[in-house]
């Protein structure tokens, strides 16, 4: 069995910024080696790794768990007397930047601080609020020449923060939306080595998700599955916010409901969580869900999709934090659903509210 949260830890230490998920990749497709039949690279880099089914007769029936690697980040714009100016990757918010520990991958990787400059130097609608992100810096210490000459526009950041467990079963980190998810999907594939399957499964690790969601879309038009599910992190319930919009640490999976997902999907994960004894929380989403699933339900003809999340504080800043039992709770969640598909499950699957 995977050690999840180690491969955990170390999928947060690793960089993998949307656009560039080389490193990640190599280190999922280490742990999954052991765990799935096949291993594959989309053409556009979506890591799909394939475990068969035990169903008899052909063509059998499959389904895809997307869980997107890529993580949030940042890039050089423009070098001035030393110091990098930078752009998001993925989106940032500005609140909470100056001071974080950076790593930029020039020609050498650079350790580096963002940096703001003091209110006086800064225009007069600046002094007094939150310093924008074309006004921030990044410092390496480094002369302004051999800046220059490691440096270019262009080369990513990638925060440095450490993993920092907190309490017994926290973990806070960069990257955790959406590293999280692939170690549930992880977990989805060591419990699977021991459970019967009818269905083919298609564990991918999509890339892109926080800019163009054109992994899912691909992975999903090339790899054509019968089914899909969506895992993805959402919003914690933290101090002073709203419980409408927020999920518990620790209560459970956090099973969608809106537009992007089939209620017959829905109402089998919620029949499996039940077969487990899991409790499991719910979240409606108005519009489209903001994750892979929109990608993948509007492949091809269309393909039965559901989001399943992990409750997440704190998001798309360098310490977001995570309930560790959540993550192998999904894990769980996903191989008994998996499980109970049979031959008839097409059949039976119907758009009923």
């Amino acid at each position: 069995m995977t050690d999840i949260p180690a491969f955990l830890k170390n999928m947060i230490s690793t960089s993998g910024l949307s656009g560039y998920e080389v490193p990640i990749r190599q280190l999922i497709e280490e742990t999954w080696q052991t765990l799935t039949d096949e291993l594959s690279v989309s053409r556009i880099g979506s890591l799909h790794g394939f475990k068969r089914g035990t169903q008899t007769a052909e063509p059998r029936k499959s389904i895809l768990i997307a869980t997107h690697m890529d993580a949030i980040g940042m890039m050089v714009t423009r070098i001035v007397d030393g110091f990098l100016y930078f752009t998001e990757i993925g989106g940032l918010d500005p609140r909470v930047l100056p001071g974080q520990p950076v790593t930029v991958f020039g020609r050498e990787e650079l350790p580096g601080v963002i940096v703001q400059p003091p209110a006086h130097l800064l225009p007069a609608d600046a002094q007094n609020c939150v310093v924008p992100l074309d006004k921030l810096m990044i410092d390496t210490g480094h002369p302004a020449r051999r800046v220059s000459e490691l440096v270019r526009p262009g080369d990513l950041i990638a925060f440095a923060q450490p993993p920092l467990n907190l309490g017994t079963d926290l973990l806070a980190g960069h990257s955790l939306d959406n590293r999280a998810s692939v170690a549930a999907l992880t977990h989805c594939l060591d419990v699977l080595q021991t459970r019967h399957h009818a269905w083919d499964v298609w564990a991918v690790a999509t890339v892109q998700e926080e800019e163009t969601l054109g992994g899912a879309a691909t992975s999903a038009h090339h790899l054509r599955p019968d089914l899909a599910i969506a895992v993805d992190v959402t919003f914690g319930k933290e101090p002073n916010s709203p419980s409408h919009k927020t999920q518990e640490l620790n209560k459970g999976p956090v099973l969608g409901w809106g537009p992007n997902i089939h209620p017959g999907i829905h109402k089998a994960l919620k029949q499996a969580a039940e077969r487990l004894e899991m409790s499991t929380q719910f979240e409606i989403h108005t519009r489209h869900s903001g994750t892979d699933a929109y990608s993948l339900q509007t492949a091809v003809e269309g393909i039965p999709t559901m989001v399943i999340s992990i409750p997440l504080r704190y998001m798309h800043t360098p310490v977001e934090v995570i309930h560790l039992k959540d993550v192998t709770r999904v894990g769980r969640l996903l191989a008994e659903f998996i499980a109970g598909l049979d031959g008839a499950f097409m059949e039976k699957l119907t758009w009923d509210e």
